[in-house]
């Protein structure tokens, strides 16, 4: 059966690897919505490429220039309720978000809501509202279906398993360890954005890179693995794996383990996403194993890079607090992006605002958006007073 899909997020990296995919496997997947932020150009070239009828883009000052560029015909959907009535009024199977930053939370609500399964690329949507989102789900009965590579291959390694929660040992998530691996810790207040920019394995969006620099990103993913497969923080774990042809693991209570592998290429997790429960040839190319030298493994430097143990801790917490990390980081890269902190004083600020912050348990989504707008403030406090 071919899936219809709303894409949020097209004119990113994510977005382009899913109409990249699209495109190979035509009589399987079509593509019937896209929404962007403000890139109204590329927006306007892909729904010509696709053909789609509705867009959305978030920007709203973008919507006369977007207009203005797109074939007869199409409707455009402007501002972050555009992106709601996308979801909501356009026929489709799934929403794949893939959206940086919150944006995409009320979109993913509005998907659920409308009975459409949702594949989730943002890991914000799930380390804030993550309870409230897998509730939702769960109750209007529609799948939640994860693009980031470490978590479809967890899903990929537990899809089959028909067995307790008990009989999993622990969720081994991957990373390469980013561009700084091996970088002594008194050097990194000398890193840069470009340098950090510089991601080793994958090609992504100055967001990710350089949440992937710091292991914020792997933070991220630990938290967001909590609420996608059901296990407590406490045996979700993160090993350093510089090749990235392992994209994570899965570890029984007998100690068998399962690992999906593949080549770095999103298009891997985005077409599983896509087509599950069946798989698909396309155009993706198998992993040649003789060209593998070595598969090495590592634990992360924790003391150097505190982001795990942050994530962790929020995690325990629950309520507000993980929102609280996600926000508080959100802030810190930008300010960083623009000059006006160090590198290791992303982590800083993070703990600042964990630390400043009174958690309120069992949170309704009001309560995790305010919390989420008051401590920007408490960050961009934080640095304005740290900076000379």
């Amino acid at each position: 059966m071919k899936r219809r899909v709303i894409l949020l997020g097209s004119t990113g990296s994510i977005g382009i690897s899913t109409i990249r995919v699209a495109a190979n496997l035509p009589e399987k997947i079509e593509i019937v919505g896209l929404a962007a932020g403000s890139n109204a150009t590329k927006l306007a070239e892909q729904a010509r490429e696709t053909g789609v009828r509705h867009v959305a883009i978030y920007d709203e000052s973008k919507a006369a220039e977007l207009s203005a560029k797109l074939p007869a015909g199409v409707e455009v959907h402007i501002g972050p309720q555009g992106l709601i009535n996308l979801t909501e009024l356009v026929d489709a199977d799934i929403v794949l978000i893939a959206i940086v930053g919150t944006a995409g939370l009320h979109p993913a609500l509005a998907a659920i809501e409308a009975g459409k399964d949702i594949a989730i690329a943002s890991k914000e949507i799930l380390v804030m509202a993550g309870e409230i989102i897998t509730a939702r789900a769960s109750a209007k009965g529609v799948l939640i279906l994860p693009v980031d590579s470490e978590h479809n291959a967890i899903f990929q390694c537990l899809d089959g398993h028909r067995g307790p929660d008990s009989e999993i040992s622990r969720l081994i998530l991957t990373a390469s360890g980013g561009p700084f691996r091996t970088t002594p810790a008194a050097d990194l207040w000398h890193v840069t954005p470009e340098m950090a920019l510089k991601h080793p394995t994958w090609d992504m969006g100055p967001k990710i890179s350089i949440d992937s620099a710091t292991l914020f990103n792997k933070g991220l993913e630990m938290i967001e693995a909590r609420w996608l497969f059901g296990i407590d923080m406490d045996r979700i774990e993160a090993v350093i794996h510089p090749q990235s042809v392992i994209h994570s693991m899965v570890e029984f209570t007998d100690g068998s383990v399962l690992a999906q592998l593949s080549k770095t290429d999103m298009a891997f997790p985005i077409q599983y996403a896509l087509t599950y429960p069946a798989r698909m040839k396309g155009a993706l190319q198998p992993l040649d194993f003789t060209t593998i030298s070595k598969l090495e493994f590592a634990p992360p430097r924790l003391d150097d890079f505190p982001a795990i143990n942050l994530a962790r801790e929020a995690g325990n917490i629950g309520g507000t607090m993980p929102a609280i990390f996600n926000a508080s980081n959100e802030i810190a890269v930008q300010r960083f992006r623009n000059g006006e902190i160090h590198f290791p004083e992303i982590w800083g600020c993070v703990a600042h605002c964990m630390a400043e912050h009174v958690t309120v348990l069992n949170p309704t989504l009001d309560q995790i958006i305010i919390a989420d707008r008051e401590i920007r403030a408490v960050a961009a406090d934080f640095i304005r007073q740290s900076t000379p």
